[in-house]
């Protein structure tokens, strides 16, 4: 079962990056990203929110993009960022399978 929010950390350990990075695109990206904030000012994240940061990720680590080339991707079409980030996490699976598979022979 999917959880409702997902701590930063949480957040930061999905996409493979640090906190500090995550914080940084949330402080960046706040058009696309607007985490609550638990009692304590903790920031929580939805799914759908991990995802937009993954898009972040991409156009940012995966294209080469400025922090504003980016903004002005994700806020115009960002469907081909999606398809892309897609085909990226599929091709991670495959290849974590792969690489089981080959530990096991």
């Amino acid at each position: 079962m999917e959880k409702l929010y997902y701590s930063i950390s949480e957040a930061a350990q999905e996409l493979g990056e640090s906190v500090s990075c995550v914080r940084f695109w949330t402080n960046s990206f706040s058009a696309q990203l607007s985490p609550r904030r638990n009692p304590k000012g903790n920031r929580m994240y939805t799914a759908e929110d991990i995802e937009v940061l993954r898009r972040i990720k991409y156009l940012v680590k995966g294209q080469g993009m400025t922090l504003e080339g980016a903004a002005k991707q994700l806020a115009g079409d960002s469907s081909k960022a999606d398809k892309a980030v897609k085909v990226a996490d599929s091709l991670r699976a495959i290849r974590a399978q792969l690489v089981e598979i080959k530990e096991a022979l």
